[in-house]
């Protein structure tokens, strides 16, 4: 079904389409999204052959279908002209995410990341359908285009002042979705309790959506008002990567590093966000789907690696457990080891092209610091994902 979803979604390219009253639009930009986010689908139900096969308590078609029904979610959030279509498709993907988040029953660290996801995703949702409202009520339209014209054609100083509320309470309820500092503290216990497979899915599909929403919002609907919220993602997008950077540097888990990961690539996209160049649509494409591919392979390898250790050590997800691997598996290494360097960004690799069109952007508006950080808390993620490297190449284990 995802092949010939890619394969229908690609027929559209270059024909702009209204569908569902004109809550749907179909766009050049909106067709990119939707091939990345069903092409991470299509990888992680391709690596998840198997899964649950040994477990009776297990069933494993209704989660591909639950997966599924994430994916038309994701679909209508990068494609939505209508805050209630976004609206719509943001509790489809979520409520599809609580499910599988939960899905190994028998394990409380599955428990409970299900249920902490499910309390803050529920109060982020309330504070975006609150934003929308807000935004509604000062500009009598839930459209895209409507809502533009209207920001565009009316003085600053002449918007109603719950107007910026309603615009900070959507971007607060969004920056959740993509595990941006402060509102990350679900992330790294999430993706660590989920099974592996669903937690690729969480960190490339659901960013990737909610990504593009965000960048919908901020650049067709609130572009008028730039200088309003440009101040406040500037500074979300360094804390976020300080505190994903700084924090992924002393984990002893892949898993969990990798969630923090997220965490700190969520900060370099905002980057590409705030700076709203012509060129910024392609940036934000590019290293969506060069990160995307890079973290599924990361995370294709942790799996193989974690069930091959599981009775092995007592923590089959840590550093320890890749030891050795370039030695008795050279493949596999060569694989996590291109997907590492390409999420630090070394050159030659997609990574650091997606990281050097970011930078670019940000200066050519003059946006100094934050790039320096940026270019410093990449270092640090050269750290991090080199000691796992290190482990393959340079240690010796029993895998």
């Amino acid at each position: 079904f995802l092949a010939i979803g890619i394969g229908l979604t690609a027929m559209d390219w270059n024909h702009e389409l209204l569908w569902f009253g004109n809550m749907f639009r179909t766009t050049n930009t909106s067709i990119n999204f939707s091939l990345i986010i069903q092409l991470a689908a299509f990888l992680v139900v391709a690596l998840s052959r198997g899964f649950g096969a040994d477990d009776e308590h297990t069933h494993p078609a209704e989660y591909y279908a639950i997966l599924l029904f994430s994916v038309v979610g994701a679909i209508l959030m990068v494609s939505f002209d209508h805050m209630i279509m976004l609206f719509v498709g943001l509790e489809i993907l979520s409520v599809a995410m609580y499910v599988l988040t939960g899905s190994d029953k028998r394990n409380l660290k599955s428990n409970e990341a299900a249920l902490k996801y499910f309390l803050m995703g529920a109060f982020a949702t309330g504070i975006l359908l609150f934003g929308i409202t807000l935004v509604y009520g000062a500009t009598r339209s839930f459209y895209v285009s409507n809502l533009a014209n209207i920001i565009a054609a009316t003085a600053p100083e002449s918007m109603p002042s719950f107007l910026y509320i309603g615009v900070l309470l959507m971007l607060i309820g969004l920056l959740f979705k993509v595990s941006a500092a402060p509102f990350h503290f679900w992330t790294p216990d999430v993706y660590d309790g989920a099974p592996t497979i669903f937690t690729m899915f969480m960190s490339t599909v659901v960013k990737t959506a909610g990504f593009a929403a965000l960048y919908h919002i901020l650049s067709g609907v609130f572009g008028g008002i730039y200088s309003t919220w440009v101040l406040t993602i500037y500074f979300i997008s360094m804390l976020t990567l300080i505190i994903g950077n700084v924090t992924a540097a002393y984990q002893q888990s892949v898993k969990r590093m990798l969630a923090y990961s997220s965490i700190s690539h969520a900060g370099y996209m905002l980057m590409t966000v705030s700076a709203m160049q012509s060129s910024s649509t392609s940036t934000v494409l590019y290293y969506s789907l060069s990160y995307t591919l890079a973290t599924v392979a990361a995370f294709a390898v942790l799996i193989l690696v974690s069930e091959y250790q599981t009775g092995r050590k007592e923590k089959p997800e840590d550093y320890s457990s890749f030891e050795g691997l370039a030695i008795n598996n050279p493949g596999l290494a060569f694989c996590f080891t291109i997907s590492l360097l390409s999420l630090a960004g070394i050159p030659l690799t997609a990574g650091f092209w997606g990281k050097f069109f970011i930078f670019s952007d940000s200066f050519n508006r003059n946006i100094i610091y934050p790039v320096i950080l940026a270019i410093l808390m990449s270092a640090v993620g050269i750290y991090y994902y080199f000691k796992g490297i290190i482990a393959m190449y340079f240690k010796n284990g029993d895998i």
